[in-house]
């Protein structure tokens, strides 16, 4: 069981990593092609979604996380 919580645990984190680094401050996925970011805008489309598996990814990291600790303390 411990295992694969660490496999599990490996695999968020990395998931986690590349999301955000997809990300881009400030300008959007847009910034990556040059878009002006002066103008005031939302998330939309998929920057929308990668924001939001971005926090799923994180709270499913706390969750593993501790239940790795709590598994281990056994």
């Amino acid at each position: 069981m411990l295992t694969f919580l660490l496999i599990a645990q490996i695999i968020v984190a990395v998931a986690l990593g590349l999301a955000s680094l997809l990300q881009v401050r400030g300008g959007g996925l847009g910034g990556i092609f040059g878009q002006s970011d002066t103008v005031f805008r939302t998330k939309r489309g998929i920057e929308k979604t990668l924001f939001q598996t971005t926090i799923v990814l994180i709270v499913l990291l706390v969750l593993i996380s501790i239940w790795v600790l709590l598994t281990v303390k056994k």
